[in-house]
């Protein structure tokens, strides 16, 4: 299973991730992306899709070894 994080860093605000899964990213109070519960739903194939999306390639993906997923 995969988590979830958003580097903030590299967070654009363009709101693809929260347009296209609102149920699992939305906005902080610096308008920067961030996960929401409703992440640990989606598969990861629907994670992959969503993290090569993200205009910024702010959402990072962690497999359960603790390693970052390249995408």
């Amino acid at each position: 299973m995969l988590r979830v994080r958003i580097d903030k860093d590299m967070c654009v605000s363009a709101g693809k991730c929260v347009a296209d899964a609102p149920s699992a990213f939305g906005y902080d109070d610096d308008e920067l992306g961030t996960v929401l519960p409703g992440a640990a739903e989606l598969t990861e194939e629907r994670l992959i899709r969503l993290a090569r999306q993200c205009p910024g390639r702010a959402i990072i993906l962690i497999d359960s070894d603790e390693n970052t997923v390249s995408i």
